[in-house]
């Protein structure tokens, strides 16, 4: 049994023009043994770009990736034809598979935050796709399926599923019970609970074989939660 808090001021940080990156997990020159992956989660970034800016064209393979709007939009256009304008609320996934090339660029009218998440495709030599949706998560309407089964977005990873969640201050979540749950604050905080002091935006959790929790939003938050059986 293991449990981890990954608090957002320890995120690997990349600046560049117009840009804005914080890695949960070794990225590039920023290399950590042991923040290497977590179950099929190979790299959590969490994306600032100013307007019109982004990332040009470049090749993935052999992975699933899933884009969450924050705030703002950002522009995904990819070598399956897609051309897709993803708003605050909206989540995209590209499966990568045998290999395909895609750009991601802010929206003209104001700056994007993004989170963004790379898994380990069960099929490498899968044709690639792009899907998109948006979701209706409300406070009150507890955990929303995003991705997965029971979500309107698929993924090539057997038993991965992505969860989004609104609080109110004061709204207590049970977190799902899973062989590995990852919780990502977005924006928010949490009250103190039994595995942490409290927990602010850009921090986040993993649970590994360990029972369903209670979490209290202390301000009005919003949660992406990952869960792998």
């Amino acid at each position: 049994m293991n449990v981890e808090i990954r608090r957002g001021s320890v995120r690997f940080v990349e600046r560049e023009r117009g840009r804005l990156s914080r890695h949960g997990f070794s990225f590039g020159p920023h290399f950590d043994p042991e923040r290497l992956s977590f179950g099929p989660m190979v790299c959590h970034d969490d994306h600032v770009l100013g307007p019109g800016l982004g990332f040009e064209e470049h090749t993935h393979q052999a992975l699933e990736i899933v884009t969450w709007v924050v705030s703002g939009s950002v522009v995904h256009t990819d070598g399956t034809g897609a051309s897709v304008t993803l708003g605050a609320g909206e989540c995209g996934v590209l499966s990568a598979g045998a290999g395909v090339r895609h750009s991601e660029f802010a929206g003209p009218d104001g700056p994007v935050r993004f989170v963004q998440v790379w898994l380990t495709a069960d099929d490498p030599d899968a044709a690639p796709a792009h899907t998109h949706a948006p979701v209706a998560a409300a406070p009150g309407a507890g955990l929303v399926r995003v991705v997965g089964d029971g979500g309107p977005l698929g993924v090539g990873v057997a038993g991965a599923t992505l969860d989004v969640v609104r609080l109110e201050a004061g709204e207590v979540l049970t977190l799902p019970a899973a062989h590995q749950v990852h919780g990502y604050l977005t924006t928010g905080a949490l009250l103190r609970f039994s595995l942490a002091e409290p927990l602010s935006a850009g921090d986040a959790f993993s649970l590994t074989d360990q029972p369903s929790y209670d979490v209290t939003a202390a301000v009005p938050t919003e949660m992406l939660i990952w869960s792998f059986s």
